[in-house]
This record gives C-alpha cells, sequence and structure tokens, in this order.
C-alpha cells in the first residue's frame, strides 16, 4: 500500500470520527490500486455498514478479478476485530483493514474466514 492510500484510510477515520467510517479499495498483484470512500449508514462510533452502493461496487470489482479490501475505522479502539467485525466478515477472500485512531493511527489488515482471523502483512510504501 502507497503512503498516499494509507493517508487517505486515516484522513477518512479522522473525518468521520467519533463514528467510524467504512469502504472499500481495489487492488492486484496484492498492490493497492485504489481507494474509495463509503457512506456508514448507521452513523455510529460502535459499528459499520457499507452502504449498499458499495457493496455492489465492491462486489463488481470482485467478479471483474481484482482483489478486494473493505476498511473500517476504530475511533478509540484497536485495530484489531471485534466481535462484531468478525460476525460481519461474509466474505472469506477479501482483506479486512481496520483503522485506530487510539494512539497514533494504526492500519493492520486481517483475513477473517468462518469465524477464524489471521493477521495479514500490510506493507506501507512511500
Amino acid at each position: 500500500m502507497s503512503r498516499a492510500h494509507w493517508d487517505e484510510l486515516v484522513a477518512h477515520a479522522r473525518d468521520d470520527a467519533p463514528n467510524e467510517c467504512c469502504g472499500y479499495l481495489r487492488a492486484a498483484g496484492g498492490r493497492v490500486e485504489e481507494v474509495f470512500r463509503a457512506d456508514n449508514p448507521r452513523k455510529s462510533p460502535y459499528g459499520y455498514e457499507l452502504d449498499h452502493k458499495s457493496l455492489f461496487a465492491a462486489n463488481d470489482l470482485d467478479e471483474a478479478g481484482f482483489e478486494v479490501g473493505i476498511y473500517h475505522s476504530h475511533p478509540k479502539s484497536p485495530a484489531e476485530p471485534s466481535q462484531t467485525d468478525i460476525n460481519l466478515a461474509h466474505y472469506p477472500h477479501w482483506t479486512y483493514l481496520i483503522v485506530s485512531l487510539a494512539g497514533e493511527p494504526e492500519v493492520r489488515a486481517w483475513r477473517i474466514a468462518d469465524g477464524s482471523v489471521e493477521e495479514e502483512d500490510l506493507v506501507v510504501e512511500d
């Protein structure tokens, strides 16, 4: 992930704080190509829901052969999936990124499948 993409995730989290933000990204060959902000209809500091238009667009990217990532923020907690996040992860081949604003901003990537959670490497290139 480029520094500019990382900065965009953090900026979105800050813009929507104290509520959680969410969005999706397009990647190919393990490299993020574009970040898309989405609307969080829940407007809540305790959860997110990707708006339908964005979810359809992410599915279209998947069907076109791109790698898809879904991101959301944790305004006051670590960049680790909550039980709610795990329960809502319905796409086991997608990457789930969490942006934490608790302390210094942090972005971590996760693979969540059938209740199993594994952290993925996230390399930020300048």
